[in-house]
């Protein structure tokens, strides 16, 4: 999966995918989800008008990136502490 920066203001981020991965995507959603400061998100996978996926971050406080590499942490970090048989 290819991650693209397409827009980034002072509240808001969109990024791209390229051949995207659910299973990752989808959890990142919820960890965005759950964050108070985020005001919209949005994951557009198809659209007549975009080539690839898209996930775009309005924030009310804060850093919209931040608020995405937060929840990428918290996603990698409830992964790494499952444990294989």
């Amino acid at each position: 999966m290819e991650i693209h920066l397409v827009e980034k203001t002072e509240k808001t981020i969109k990024i791209s995918f390229k051949e995207p991965d659910s299973t990752l995507i989808m959890p990142i959603l919820d960890e965005l989800d759950k964050n108070k400061d985020v005001k919209i998100v949005r994951y557009v996978d198809s659209h007549p008008e975009l080539e690839e996926p898209m996930l775009i971050v309005e924030m009310r406080e804060g850093s919209a990136t931040d608020a995405v590499k937060e929840a990428a942490m918290a996603v990698s970090q409830f992964f790494s502490a499952v444990e294989t048989a």
